[in-house]
């Protein structure tokens, strides 16, 4: 599963950071950094819920 975050819609509220940290991080100039290219299978349900609850909806996965 691979990561991809709309940036322009990306508003950096850390919502998908608190769902998964070992995928999201917010830096402290409010932008997102991905932290894994290939998200492995024990991370992917997390990230699925991160997608889920963006509120911007500027997360998409692709199997």
């Amino acid at each position: 599963m691979k990561v991809v975050v709309d940036y322009d819609l990306c508003e950096a509220n850390a919502i998908c950071m608190e769902q998964a940290p070992e995928v999201f991080r917010v830096e402290d100039d409010d932008t997102l950094t991905v932290l894994l290219d290939d998200v492995p299978a024990e991370f992917q349900e997390s990230t699925r819920e991160a997608e889920r609850l963006c509120p911007r909806q500027a997360i998409r996965l692709e199997e």
